[in-house]
């Protein structure tokens, strides 16, 4: 005789996440350091992903792209990635402008309605 378990969907249990705080300023020079942090907290949680919560750094620079740069290659090194929570538009306009792409999680992305003419402008008028 077998059994099989109850109908419909496993009971999956939500696993908080690992989360990782940037706050302030952070240089080239804390990469060391926060790369450590990153490892152990992959190594320790077994999770395939750090957040970084990157709502609090400021001023937010291209070094503070450099730093984020690596700690995904620190990630991918160790057998994982980052994901960013809360990146404020500047950084996430820093990142765009540089080509790198991040996973984000928190606040949805405000864009811009999409331009239309509204109007033919004749030749000599100054656009409105």
């Amino acid at each position: 005789m077998s059994s099989s378990g109850p109908p419909g969907l496993p009971i999956v249990e939500p696993k908080t996440p690992t989360v990782l705080v940037l706050a302030g300023l952070v240089t080239p020079d804390d990469v060391t350091r926060l790369g450590g942090d990153l490892r152990a907290l992959l190594d320790a949680t077994g999770a395939g992903i750090v957040v970084c919560d990157v709502g609090a750094l400021r001023p937010v620079q291209l070094g503070t792209v450099d730093v984020l740069a690596r700690l995904q290659l620190a990630a991918q090194r160790a057998g994982g990635r980052i994901r960013l929570r809360d990146p404020a538009p500047v950084l996430r306009a820093l990142l765009d402008l540089v080509g790198l792409r991040f996973e984000l999680e928190g606040k949805a992305e405000q864009r811009e309605p999409a331009l239309r003419v509204e109007e033919e402008v004749e030749p000599g008028e100054p656009a409105v």
